[in-house]
């Protein structure tokens, strides 16, 4: 029998998966659920939440700073709009519950702009301190008689000539007959342009005859029209399924019929998509080329335009933008989320979003020159905790990213390079998780049990779950294995803890004792080392040596591990 000491005092790896447990130079541990990796790679009981709000059905939430701190609830067609954790507005919305996880903003000012791709974009307009109002986003001009939606010439019109005569509605009507099968309902409210002149269709009568509205009068061309446009969205064709802001312009990213799309407003005009003469400040129409269909499914505004797709991650370099110069290059091919919308988070300077398999989460960062894009993956030890992401959102204060996985777990990863912890670990409560935000550098979620949703938020002096449900915390040993020893029979005599301010600790389901002075309400908890014998007790070599457990609503922080026994190889 071989003596044996082994300490781990740093669990900066967090949960790895059983496929590296043979890795060199993981500090890791075999399961970690309900606890956070410190800074310095100690271990702490996650904090408990406190209620916020009681919700009515599936809700998802965003937070938004529009001249103050908000988090949306987004629920079947309402919107609540919460101030301090207390409802300031209600509104009816455009938007079921079917369609919340395709949802996308971008906000400036006191408004914010939403996309999704089946409904025309919205604005919420903050009105007061707490009223708001929301609208459909509109592409007119100043004096609200041009139109200045982006057109586009679609594949299906080549071929198709529109003869143009009076309409039914007075001098400012036409009927617009096309050569050949093409419109349909959902034409209704497109803005079709040929010869200078703008046509908004108001009624469909068949698939080749509509009648349309212009805001002049014209002159009936004597000729079919076979030179014609139609806006680049609609309800035939789609609406914008991204959005962001990126050198004052406001811009828009893929539908369905042009995934690989991209539609610059004029520079501080973010109504005006109206491409002009091309002069730098106008509006840019550009298109991502590739072999592959590239649906656009994020935009970000970064050092550079970031284009996240289904199939690659793009960049626009110039700056600034303008029509004449338009640089873009694909970067890498990992790919996007696309089934649901999964807004990139900003992490120590780089873009981190969840890939197109929904089992990575991927760093976009730039190269030691500043010029080529790299896409790293940032859960190489832990992918088991990725469960087909439903929500994500990060922390800057507590450097904590979270990700809502379908199942209802919350994988929670404890991120600080400069520190060397990159922590993977895994949230459960008496409810599943549907939603998270940061707001005001507080994490908000949104919590499921037997149907009844709630909204609550991490709070460091809550030690239970909504007051009442105590929080079943664990972290697991790696198995000794993982050494390359592989021990046959291994004996513990002893376990070391040194702990920090902890009140109450299970060691592999023994409660450990701690003085009792610790238990006084008055004292912070025991902080020093302390031991549990376990008198030549045989643990298998393929499971965790150690399990520190319980549930009590008490402090605990463990700094190191260390473990005495005996084996043979």
């Amino acid at each position: 029998m071989t003596e044996f000491i082994h300490t781990q005092n740093s669990f900066a790896n967090g949960e790895i998966s059983p496929e590296f447990y043979l890795t060199k130079n993981v500090h890791g541990l075999a399961q970690l659920e309900n606890i956070d990796v410190l800074g310095g790679g100690g271990l702490t009981k996650r904090p408990g939440m406190v209620d916020v709000a009681n919700l009515t059905g599936k809700t998802r939430i965003f937070a938004c700073n529009i001249y103050g701190n908000y988090i949306l609830a987004f629920s079947d067609y309402t919107i609540k709009i919460f101030s301090n954790d207390t409802v300031v507005d209600t509104l009816v919305s455009p938007w079921s519950s079917a369609m919340l996880s395709k949802i996308q903003f971008a906000n400036y000012g006191d408004t914010i702009i939403f996309v999704h791709p089946d409904v025309c974009p919205y604005v919420l307009k903050k009105t007061s301190q707490t009223t708001f109002a929301l609208s459909k986003f509109n592409f007119y001009d100043t004096t609200e008689t041009i139109c200045q939606i982006p057109l586009m010439k679609y594949d299906d019109m080549h071929g198709i000539s529109i003869a143009v005569s009076a309409g039914p509605y007075g001098v400012k009507s036409a009927t617009l007959t096309a050569s050949q099968d093409y419109w349909t309902s959902n034409n209704i409210e497109t803005y079709v342009c040929f010869n200078n002149q703008q046509w908004k269709i108001i009624e469909y009568v068949s698939s080749t005859v509509v009648y349309a509205t212009s805001t002049t009068e014209y002159t009936l061309p004597s000729d079919p029209i076979t030179d014609w446009y139609e806006s680049a969205f609609d309800k035939r064709h789609g609406w914008p399924f991204a959005i962001t802001f990126h050198q004052d312009r406001l811009i828009f990213g893929g539908t369905v019929a042009i995934p690989g799309g991209i539609w610059m407003s004029h520079v501080g005009d973010y109504h005006n998509f109206d491409v002009g003469s091309g002069l730098d400040d106008e509006a840019i129409i550009t298109t991502l080329l590739s072999k592959e269909r590239q649906q656009i499914c994020n935009l970000i505004s970064s050092d550079k335009l970031q284009i996240l797709t289904s199939c690659g991650e793009w960049a626009i370099t110039n700056k600034p933008v303008t029509p004449s110069g338009i640089n873009i290059m694909q970067h890498t091919s990992v790919g996007s989320a696309i089934s649901c919308s999964l807004p990139p988070q900003k992490i120590e300077g780089e873009t981190v979003f969840v890939s197109s398999t929904l089992k990575e989460i991927r760093k976009l960062s730039l190269d030691t020159l500043g010029e080529h894009y790299n896409a790293d993956d940032l859960c190489p030890f832990s992918k088991h905790l990725i469960n087909q992401p439903s929500d994500i959102a990060y922390n800057k204060i507590l450097k904590q990213l979270y990700i809502v996985n379908n199942d209802g777990t919350m994988a929670v990863l404890n991120q600080n390079s400069g520190l060397g912890i990159s922590a993977w670990g895994k949230y459960t409560s008496y409810g599943k998780f549907v939603s998270v935000a940061v707001n005001d550098n507080e994490t908000y979620v949104v919590l499921e049990n037997n149907g009844a949703y709630k909204m609550a938020k991490f709070s460091n002096t809550a030690l239970k779950d909504s007051g009442t449900h105590n929080i079943e915390f664990n972290a697991a040993g790696l198995p000794m294995s993982f050494s390359g020893h592989r021990p046959i029979h291994l004996r513990l005599r002893k376990i070391n803890l040194r702990l920090w301010e902890t009140k109450e600790i299970l060691v592999n389901n023994m409660r450990l004792e701690l003085p009792n002075e610790v238990y006084s309400p008055s004292s912070s908890g025991f902080s020093g080392d302390i031991s549990m014998n376990f008198l030549g007790s045989l643990v298998d070599e393929s499971e965790s040596p150690w399990v520190i457990s319980g549930s009590a609503p008490l402090p605990i922080t463990v700094l190191s591990v260390t473990i005495y026994g005996q084996y043979e190889i």
